[in-house]
């Protein structure tokens, strides 16, 4: 028998379900520098230790969307592989709390709400609540974001 590691279809999806990522996420200096260069960011906030070390934290910050990035990442295998078929939109972007070189990050997310697509048979909108935390269990991002699912049994 073959069996297929995938996300959840839509009827899967239950409003109020909460979902934990695991295994969280050791965050690293290489990480930190590598993203932040891939993506022309300069900001030396991420970059420059002695710079950073006169600033309000004393550290580097772990680049924002790096954080957002992998709050995001951590969920697919568990909810979207492979019954993706779009990311609709972010919204409610938000970063309580600084993430920085050495921290573990864990993720979480609920299920806010699910409906039929109007104009996509097969199809349905789920709008997803996602939470990271540090290894102290305090929040460093959340964000809301709503993506495209199949319906069980619509996947090509």
């Amino acid at each position: 028998m073959d069996i297929e590691q995938r996300g959840l279809f839509f009827e899967e999806f239950q409003t109020g379900d909460r979902y934990l990522h695991r295994p969280g996420r050791t965050v690293t200096e290489a990480d930190n520098v590598l993203f932040t260069t891939l993506t022309m960011n300069t900001q030396s906030l991420h970059l420059d230790a002695a710079f950073s070390a006169t600033q309000p934290f004393g550290q580097r910050l772990i680049n924002s969307m790096f954080t957002l990035s992998t709050l995001v990442g951590s969920s697919v295998a568990q909810l979207t592989q492979g019954t993706l078929v779009a990311n609709l939109g972010f919204g409610d972007i938000s970063f309580p709390a600084p993430l920085f070189i050495g921290d573990t990050m864990y993720s979480q997310t609920e299920l806010e709400n699910k409906r039929l697509s109007a104009s996509r048979p097969g199809q349905g909108i789920v709008t997803l609540r996602h939470t990271a935390l540090n290894q102290h269990g305090e929040v460093v991002a959340t964000a809301t974001r709503s993506a495209l699912v199949w319906c069980e049994g619509s996947r090509p």
